[in-house]
């Protein structure tokens, strides 16, 4: 089966307490991959659609790149029993209604102005059902993390039902996702272990970047002709 990304035998073998068969955990996780990979593909193509069709209309592609991401199987584990989720591996439903982030769509901008366009035209869709948003870019994290997060709820149509799945989806500059992307490698090779030093120097970082997120979008707007919103170069 082609949208199969877990496997059961794997599972079973790291944690043995599931109470049911393989071909149970199976059927389970193969569910899960089947809903969340189809949710993840269904709001891909939205955002390219609308994308391209921003490009047609305005001669500007606000979307420069889109990342997905399905989380293993451990992570999800990890992640529910965070939540307190008891007994998780044998709790799955209750797993999916509590964890939102199993499926992610990264959306990399070129400006920051650019990811409050792409959100109001997503959530403008009327099978897109908002469930809830952080915004990091208008109130960074102490760490100097800037992004900006939104849970939604995506329709997915199978042969004899239609599920809703939440996916996250995580809207950044690339001015932005250069910060995120490198202080997450520094602190994946330190075992997440970093010195207030180091910290503070990369809070530091983020706000240079913030900065010239904010600079290079001025300077947008003075080489853009000024007769419309939206302008061709």
């Amino acid at each position: 089966m082609a949208f199969r990304y877990y496997d059961a035998e794997g599972i079973k073998n790291k944690m043995p307490e599931f109470k049911g068969t393989d071909e149970e955990l199976q059927e389970k996780i193969d569910e899960i991959s089947l809903l969340y990979n189809s949710a993840i593909k269904e709001l891909d193509v939205k955002l390219d659609v609308l994308s391209d069709d921003f490009d047609k209309k305005y001669s500007y592609m606000p979307i420069h790149h889109i990342k997905t991401r399905l989380k293993s199987m451990d992570s999800i584990i990890e992640k529910a029993e965070r939540y307190g989720i008891k007994d998780p591996i044998n709790n799955l439903d209750t797993v999916r209604k509590e964890v939102f982030d199993i499926g992610g769509v990264r959306v990399i901008c070129n400006y920051e102005e650019d990811i409050y366009i792409m959100l109001d035209l997503l959530l403008e869709q009327s099978d897109i059902k908002l469930l809830r948003m952080k915004d990091y870019c208008k109130k960074p994290k102490d760490s100097g993390y800037r992004s900006l997060h939104v849970v939604v709820a995506i329709p997915v149509y199978l042969v004899n039902r239609m599920a809703l799945v939440p996916v996250e989806v995580q809207f950044r500059s690339i001015a932005m996702d250069t910060w995120a992307t490198l202080e997450h490698e520094l602190r994946y090779k330190n075992k997440g272990e970093l010195s207030d030093e180091i910290q503070d120097n990369l809070k530091d970082c983020a706000l240079q970047l913030a900065k010239v997120d904010e600079r290079m979008s001025q300077i947008r707007h003075e080489v853009l002709d000024k007769g419309g919103e939206y302008s061709t170069y």
